[in-house]
């Protein structure tokens, strides 16, 4: 019997879990629609076209590729047959010629007793003596670079173990004949290479290691073309372009679904887990990275979260940086190797920025500004000094202090906003300002993150429309969640009332009060066994279900029922109307 187990990265959640969950799910989703988001979805796979090269080199590595189904294999082996038999017909010349020349090379040497022709040092000097020699070189030249890199490989390869089983098929075929001339010095016709023994023995040996010069993404790309999505946002990408018709510009959309990401599983690091995004296209006003601060605020009060850091930076204030280091051309770098410095350290980045062309006096210029100490308004200030001949830099510093601004005009303060010079988020294909989130004193990662990204769309043929969004990641919240204990005793509670009973007659008129209680839109249900009253009551309490109805012959008679708060173990009677309004109000 198979031991049940799961992939690596991926996790079960029970009732209890699933409970903290949607109350993370919901809090999110009502702080979306408060601010006009609509619901949306998209499928888990996409073509591998629609995600490949959006989320820079690193990203794609980690994408989880899925293998074409039903007869593909089949489908790819006859294919590729079909095209080595074309690159056989091309290059079977050459190596005719290349085995014979080979041959008559190997067998005519006369210094090699003819009966030890299939020894493999003496093959492996030949076969050395043959490949650098001018004639050998001549046909080479004239084969083409696809096939010619296939035949020298397998020539090198393959070539002594074809020569010694040729040698000694030979050799031992005509055995009797050679004994017979054993006095005779030439002895190449016991070898000679025909046009029937190469058809036989040769390509059959051909075809069957070709795979072996078929490289990883040549192999990728014959037998997958579609991937699980890494994010929501470059799916979300590909929906605009295909239904721009349809949608109203400024789109506002909101999205709650799983990605996948082959990355290492760890503490905080799944390779299965959700995220809520929230995103606008058709608009490149700064109100909306305001708005993200708004939400990602609310948000966390409605969880119960408050010590956590808003970090924000913009991509031109990055490369600004980039312009001072004199590091144009080669921005991609230096950006994603500061954003490894919360998890490598300073002297782990620069090594990798040396090993990528950085200078050391630049790498001082760079890490002279991100470390810099000091609050938003001191750090504007000095990096608006070392930007003074930087248009990029100036122009990442206005949006920064616009939406700062525009923070006081909600009404809003820049308490838990942090402008950190040195986020720079991973992700290749943000333009604009950008978040990360982090919740304090706990060990997990960012919860949260987004960016401005100005031509997301433009990859898929809809070019010049800005957009910006942040998602949230629900398995982080969760884990830190559960360490910091914030989640309420409410947001695990599945029924607000159990129906108890003692008999037939009672559970009977139980199911009546249950509807009634439904109808209303209290989560109810009734125990379905006939058994004593305390398993029912264990029951409610294991459920965190907070009310018992409690009902027997008295109660069927009076329409009074036992109401009991299990919290505090008060009981009182009173009818299923005033029981609703209790609960309800």
């Amino acid at each position: 019997m198979e031991k049940p187990t799961l992939p690596k990265g991926t996790r079960d959640f029970g009732p209890a879990q699933m409970a903290k969950r949607q109350f993370i799910f919901n809090t999110i989703r009502t702080v979306f629609q408060n601010y006009g988001f609509q619901p949306l979805e998209t499928p888990a796979m996409e073509n591998l076209t629609t995600l490949t090269g959006k989320y820079g080199e690193e990203g794609d590595q980690l994408l989880f590729r899925v293998l074409d189904s039903g007869e593909y294999f089949e489908k790819f082996k006859k294919e590729h047959d079909a095209e080595l038999d074309l690159r056989i017909i091309n290059t079977k010349d050459f190596l005719f010629d290349a085995l014979s020349k080979f041959n008559d090379n190997f067998i005519k040497s006369s210094n090699i007793d003819p009966l030890k022709k299939d020894d493999p040092e003496t093959i492996s000097n030949s076969l050395n003596e043959f490949l650098y020699s001018p004639y050998f070189d001549s046909l080479v030249n004239v084969i083409r670079p696809k096939e010619r890199e296939l035949i020298i490989e397998f020539i090198k390869d393959y070539l002594p173990t074809i020569a010694k089983s040729l040698s000694l098929i030979y050799l031992r075929s005509n055995l009797t004949s050679y004994r017979a001339k054993e006095n005779e010095i030439d002895v190449s016709y016991l070898f000679k290479l025909t046009r029937d023994d190469f058809n036989k023995w040769v390509i059959p040996i051909l075809k069957a290691i070709s795979l072996r010069y078929i490289d990883s993404q040549y192999l990728r790309s014959r037998t997958t073309e579609k991937g699980l999505r890494y994010d929501l946002t470059v799916p979300f990408a590909r929906y605009v372009v295909m239904n721009r018709g349809e949608i109203t510009f400024p789109f506002k959309r909101y999205q709650i679904q799983p990605v996948w990401r082959a990355d290492r599983p760890q503490k905080g690091r799944y390779r299965e887990f959700y995220q809520c995004d929230a995103d606008v296209v058709g608009t490149d006003s700064l109100i909306c990275e305001a708005e993200i601060i708004l939400m990602i605020k609310e948000v966390f009060k409605g969880l119960g979260i408050t010590d956590y850091t808003i970090k924000i930076n913009h991509r031109a204030i990055l490369s600004g940086l980039a312009e001072i280091s004199e590091a144009k051309g080669n921005e991609s770098s230096l950006f994603i190797a500061i954003d490894k410095l919360d998890k490598i350290g300073e002297e782990k980045v620069k090594e990798e920025l040396r090993s990528r062309g950085f200078a050391d006096e630049s790498l001082t210029k760079v890490f002279n500004i991100l470390n810099f100490k000091g609050n938003t308004s001191e750090k504007i200030q000095f990096i608006s000094q070392q930007f003074e001949k930087s248009e990029a830099g100036k122009k990442g510093i206005s949006d920064l202090t616009q939406v700062l601004e525009l923070l006081k005009d909600y009404n809003a303060t820049e308490e838990h906003v942090e402008f950190d010079i040195a986020l720079a988020r991973g992700l290749s294909y943000y333009t604009g300002c950008i978040f990360e989130v982090k919740i304090n004193n706990v060990a997990i990662g960012s919860v949260s993150g987004g960016g401005r990204y100005d031509n997301l769309t433009g990859g898929f043929g809809l070019p010049n429309v800005s957009g910006v969004g942040f998602s949230f990641g629900v398995d982080r919240l969760y884990d830190a969640m559960e360490e910091l204990k914030l989640f309420p005793q409410e947001a695990q509670i599945s029924s607000k009332v159990l129906i108890a009973h003692f008999d037939l007659e009672s559970k009977k008129y139980g199911l009546g009060v249950l509807q009634q209680l439904r109808v209303h839109g209290i989560a109810s249900e009734i125990y379905p066994d006939g058994v004593k009253i305390q398993k029912q009551l264990d029951y409610a309490n294991k459920k965190l279900i907070p009310f018992v109805i409690i009902i027997g012959s008295e109660e069927v008679k009076s329409g009074l029922l036992a109401f009991k708060n299990m919290k505090t173990g008060e009981q009182q009677k009173v009818s299923v109307g005033e029981i609703i309004n209790l609960i309800k109000y």
